[in-house]
Order: C-alpha cells, then sequence, then structure tokens
C-alpha cells in the first residue's frame, strides 16, 4: 500500500486522487465536528465551501453549522465546535455545514474512489477502513489558509501508524512528508495536549474561549465512527 501525506489543500492536484482512498483531516475542527455530529445521530453533513452555498441547499428541518475565523456564523445554528453537536442538537437532523479549511478539503478531494473524514478522535477507525478499501491511501491535511497545521500532520502520523500496525510497515510505501508525519506522531502520542496547546492553531483556540474543543479533538482513538462521502453528503460508515 502506498501512502501519501499532503501537507496542504494547496499542494493537493485533484487528478492525484482518482482510483485512491483519500482521508481528509481538519483536526481543529472541521473534521472532528462531522465525527462527533454523525457519532451522535445526525442523519448527514453536506459540506460546502461558502455561506451562500450553505443557505441555498438548506431545507426545511436542516441545521446550518459553520465558522469563518473560528466563529459562529452570524444566522447559523451552530459553529464548528465538536461539543455543540450533541444528541440533543443533531440526533435526526442534516447538517449543512461550511468551514474555512475542512470542507473545502473535501470538495477538492471528490475526485477519490472513496472519501473519508479523519481526526485524532477516529484515527484507528479510518486506518481500518482504509486497509478495508484495499487502495492506496493519501491523506489530506487541510491547514489554515493552505499552510501546513500541526494537529493536521499529527493525525496523518497517527493514521500511518495504524495501518503499519495492523498490516505491517513492510507493507506500506510512505512519501518523505508522511514519514515525518509518522515520527513526529511517535513522539508526540504521550504529550499530545500538551503539543497541540503549543502549536499555532492551539494557542488560538484557547484565546477565543475554546479550550474544551481542543482537549476534545486532542483524545486519540475514542469513536469508531468514520464519515464518507456519498454523493454530496457525508454519512457513516457502517462497522
Amino acid at each position: 500500500m502506498q501512502i501519501d501525506v499532503i501537507p496542504n489543500i494547496g499542494e493537493a492536484r485533484t487528478d492525484e486522487f482518482l482510483h485512491k482512498t483519500v482521508i481528509v483531516i481538519d483536526v481543529f475542527r472541521a473534521t472532528s465536528t462531522m465525527i462527533a455530529a454523525l457519532g451522535n445521530g445526525c442523519t448527514s453533513v453536506v459540506p460546502v465551501e461558502t455561506v451562500l452555498q450553505a443557505k441555498d441547499m438548506q431545507k426545511p428541518g436542516d441545521l446550518l453549522g459553520g465558522e469563518r475565523f473560528c466563529k459562529k456564523i452570524p444566522g447559523f445554528d451552530l459553529g464548528n465546535s465538536p461539543v455543540e453537536y450533541s444528541p440533543s442538537a443533531v440526533q435526526g437532523k442534516r447538517v449543512i455545514l461550511t468551514t474555512t479549511n475542512g470542507t473545502r478539503g473535501i470538495q477538492k478531494a471528490v475526485r477519490g474512489e472513496k472519501v473519508l473524514a479523519g481526526a485524532l478522535i477516529n484515527g484507528s477507525a479510518c486506518a481500518k477502513a482504509a486497509i478495508d478499501f484495499k487502495r492506496d491511501v493519501i491523506i489530506l491535511c487541510a491547514g489554515t489558509q493552505d499552510v501546513f497545521s500541526l494537529e493536521d500532520g499529527l493525525c496523518a502520523g497517527l493514521i500511518t501508524s495504524e495501518i503499519a500496525g495492523l498490516i505491517g510497515s513492510k507493507q506500506i510505501t510512505v512519501n518523505d512528508f508522511g514519514l515525518a508525519m509518522w515520527n513526529c506522531y511517535l513522539h508526540a502520542k504521550d504529550n499530545m495536549l500538551d503539543v497541540l496547546q503549543a502549536c499555532a492553531n492551539g494557542k488560538r483556540l484557547c484565546k477565543l474561549g475554546f479550550q474544551e474543543d481542543l482537549a476534545y479533538c486532542a483524545k486519540v482513538n475514542i469513536l469508531p465512527h468514520v464519515p464518507v462521502l456519498d454523493r454530496e453528503q457525508m454519512v457513516l460508515l457502517p462497522f
């Protein structure tokens, strides 16, 4: 299995995704939010790039969720905080979600044979799904405004490590950036929360009062849920 890790959306080329499993990562916070929402009974999450698209797609009963510059969009039902997407808030609802980077990453990856949403909270489950699909894997780190973000790279390293642990390291080939993130994850895994609190996006979330989000997103392998793109919406992969 070939595993290629791409540092940010701007470096992704859509033709690279053909016939491959693509795992899109935006740890802070879009993919973590998708995983939490679907795990708590949301029927589907529709990722869109713009606020106008979200409003145009909304049907009666749908919830609008999203952020710009880390803050909830005015007039929307929910922001981009995974802890907001509780069972009482999202059970039985469809969510139209737009975020600065993560939903753009999903849109960029649509030519993949399978498109999954990954985060630290479901890294092991993502690795198992990728193995089951029996395709080469691209891990797309969303980054921040087309700049690499450490939290996404650490998650890519987690997923790579999990795949290697399941099928054996001799059965995978990893690009140089992926190898770097794998080793970075191994170095940070026993101190994940402290590392994420020290990175640029972690500092920004804390400054804006989202310490609870950061603590939640820093948890590793706590959920079995894997969102997969089904036409225009993310739904739960059966497990």
